[in-house]
């Protein structure tokens, strides 16, 4: 059994991994951070945009800690599904989160290159689910996953909880 220490440390590992890598290596190596002129406003909302990305994927690392006793890298997988929090309103909040910081850096910075990365993101993103999350979480939680998948929205959240 995972204790809950573990499980964080390992999922403060995956964040740096992943995301941190997708959404921040990638991006600077693309811009540098070099920012074109935008208005102040796009600025702003790209600001709070990637912000926001950040927070909801903080959420959703931590519910994998706390709800699943396990981290989001398959090679540790949680015990329990993760159902709670976010993700009674969409199945994909990680994807989405790191999709919005993305495109928050882009109106930030002024960079339509990485809309153009956002968009081959969400590609990869799409295909990684469909081709292997959906049948490995499948195949480990079973009925549960496919009443959670049958009752749950996997890109467009929904306001409200699970029906």
């Amino acid at each position: 059994m995972t204790t809950p220490r573990c499980a964080a440390a390992g999922s403060v590992l995956f964040l740096g991994a992943a995301p941190g890598v997708v959404a921040g290596v990638v991006p600077w190596w693309l811009t540098g951070w070099e920012a074109a002129p935008v208005p102040a406003g796009v600025r702003a909302a790209g600001a709070a945009l990637a912000v926001a990305g950040a927070g909801v994927l903080l959420h959703a690392f931590g519910r994998f800690v706390v709800e699943g006793l396990g981290t989001p890298a398959p090679v540790a997988p949680t015990e329990r599904l993760v159902v709670g929090g976010l993700y009674r309103h969409v199945r994909n909040p990680m994807y989405l989160a790191v999709e919005a910081v993305v495109v928050g850096q882009a109106l930030l910075l002024g960079r339509p290159l990485l809309f153009a990365y956002a968009a081959v993101l969400g590609a990869v993103f799409a295909a990684f689910v469909r081709g292997y999350e959906e049948p490995a979480l499948r195949d480990r939680y079973g009925a549960d996953y496919e009443e959670y998948r049958r009752s749950v929205p996997g890109w467009l959240p929904r306001l409200g909880g699970r029906r």
